[in-house]
């Protein structure tokens, strides 16, 4: 495992509401853990509802559920976000927030290029090995995460399932809500 890696949850997870079809970029593994944002789950809020300071409306997904109230974003313009941190060579997360608002406000920085998370996806040591041994997630490390990261992603999971083919395409054509079948 490591950073920038893709997670597609297991159908056989259905049952946790947090990871139901999910798709989780993984932004930091070390040896505490592992720190990643669910892709696919926009939330009911936006950038303008919760952050004053802000002048433009930006959607913000639900990260995970550690750390809810606390807003995260990952991002492609580390030479305008200091202290950002390395996914990948061209994928970043985090970095001085204040920068942040005056670049958004000043238009520097496209809402392709930025994506904003309530709370994130945490796993201890050991625990995200444990959860792949038990085929909870799909590994996923081939993927385009940079396009992937900013586009449209409401049917990624449902793609990758139908891509994968055998066992899963019955559980990519599958309801939510399998009690809807």
């Amino acid at each position: 495992m490591k950073k920038g890696y893709l997670l597609f949850a297991e159908p056989t997870i259905q049952h946790d509401l947090n990871f139901n079809r999910s798709v989780v970029l993984i932004a930091e593994q070390n040896e505490l853990g592992s720190v990643g944002f669910i892709l696919n789950k926009k939330s009911n809020y936006s950038t303008l509802d919760l952050i004053p300071e802000f002048n433009y409306d930006y959607p913000i997904y639900n990260g995970g559920p550690v750390e809810k109230e606390n807003l995260y974003f990952i991002h492609k313009v580390p030479l305008l976000i200091e202290n950002s941190v390395k996914i990948n060579d061209k994928l970043y997360w985090g970095g001085d927030f204040d920068s942040l608002v005056k670049l958004i406000n000043d238009k520097k920085i496209k809402s392709s290029e930025i994506k904003f998370f309530l709370g994130y996806s945490g796993w201890d040591e050991g625990q995200l090995k444990n959860e792949l041994k038990n085929n909870s997630w799909i590994l996923a490390k081939s993927e385009n995460i940079e396009t992937l990261s900013f586009n449209n992603l409401n049917n990624i999971w449902k793609e990758k399932l139908e891509k994968l083919g055998g066992k899963y395409l019955l559980w990519s054509n599958s309801p939510e809500n399998p009690q809807h079948n």
